[in-house]
């Protein structure tokens, strides 16, 4: 049966084609190759995990609040517009809302699936091969998952929205293998890491909790994947090449922070979409969301040595340079941290429930 019964809006299409530019790498000699790479290749081997075993999808989510999010999360929450809304309304609301990220997160996975593919591709470094071949299974089990809690508990999705389908779109066209690395693990994964966090230490339901918490496992494993290989090639291209990636950055960072925006929910619930995307924009919501995007991208970018004048400059006029002395290793060490912290609580709860 055709998944399309489920989204909210119409989706004129079933696919979306375009020109990806690719340039196949093969490599003969096997024992030549990054040994950090090796090593995360190992580490990516071990941490592989199955989506209908570790999470536990016999629990519901409520059909008013699904992820037990609070209102105040909600960026028109005590406007004008919220005040008026009948209860019934803001249930409505809610739901739409959540099952609009969600899907979007959806969309991005399968996004990551196809740009990872593209990197087992076109990659020289066997042992990069090696770890992106771990990482093409991760991203599949993430659009599982995603999927699943659409699907199964949701039961509603949107369609991809453009400012997602754009950023995909440039970081896929684009020949060359480092920006592909540079678009998605730096700054697709490094905007995903931010919304996936404020769901994972937000949520009041067990379930939506877990999902992003093994996934920012994954995803934290994916950002030092980009780390390693960019830090290592980076130092080797000139000045222009290197301020062209720079440019690059910049341009996307701006649109990330500018264009997302919750305008189809606005505008299904017949809610005046361009008020409401200024009073989202502005909101205190979408400031500290903006600030956690900032925190997970500056210091990687630093980190693999796109720290030109541009880029400085940049991050100086956004007023987010102090997020550039953040340890990004310790940073996603504490995602994987995270994750085990879940895996424990999860056992302790399934022992406890037979006993009570």
């Amino acid at each position: 049966m055709s998944t399309q019964r489920i989204y909210s809006l119409p989706v004129d299409i079933t696919d979306w084609k375009f020109d990806g530019q690719t340039d196949i790498h093969f490599n003969w000699e096997y024992d030549d190759g990054s040994d950090a790479l090796l090593e995360l290749y190992e580490k990516g081997k071990k941490q592989q995990w199955d989506a209908s075993t570790r999470l536990d999808w016999s629990l519901e989510l409520d059909e008013d609040n699904p992820m037990q999010l609070k209102d105040e999360a909600l960026s028109i929450h005590d406007t004008d517009v919220w005040r008026k809304m009948s209860e019934k309304e803001r249930a409505w609301l809610r739901r739409e809302l959540q099952a609009n990220s969600i899907s979007q997160f959806m969309h991005g996975e399968q996004g990551a699936l196809i740009a990872t593919a593209k990197i087992v591709a076109t990659v020289p470094d066997i042992n990069a091969k090696f770890y992106a071949a771990t990482q093409v299974m991760d991203e599949a089990r993430h659009v599982e998952s995603y999927k699943r809690l659409l699907h199964e508990k949701f039961k509603v999705a949107y369609p991809i929205n453009q400012a997602l389908k754009t950023l995909l779109e440039q970081t896929l066209t684009d020949r060359r293998w480092d920006m592909t690395y540079l678009g998605m693990q730096v700054l697709i994964e490094g905007l995903a890491l931010a919304a996936f966090q404020s769901i994972r230490d937000k949520a009041g339901n067990t379930l939506a909790s877990a999902v992003n918490a093994y996934v920012m496992q994954d995803e934290s494993r994916h950002v030092s994947f980009g780390r390693l290989a960019l830090r290592e090639f980076y130092p080797q291209l000139s000045d222009a090449e290197r301020d062209e990636r720079e440019e690059f950055t910049v341009e996307a960072l701006h649109f990330m922070r500018d264009r997302f925006n919750q305008s189809e929910v606005w505008e299904r619930l017949g809610l005046p979409a361009q008020v409401l995307d200024e009073i989202h924009y502005n909101s205190k919501q979408m400031n500290s969301f903006r600030g956690r995007l900032f925190s997970r991208v500056v210091p990687t970018v630093k980190d693999i040595g796109l720290w030109g004048p541009r880029v400085q400059k940049a991050f100086a006029e956004m007023g987010v340079m102090d997020y550039a002395r953040i340890d990004v290793g310790e940073q996603l060490a504490k995602d994987g941290q995270v994750a085990e912290d879940f895996d424990r609580k999860m056992f302790v709860e399934k022992a406890i429930a037979p006993e009570a």
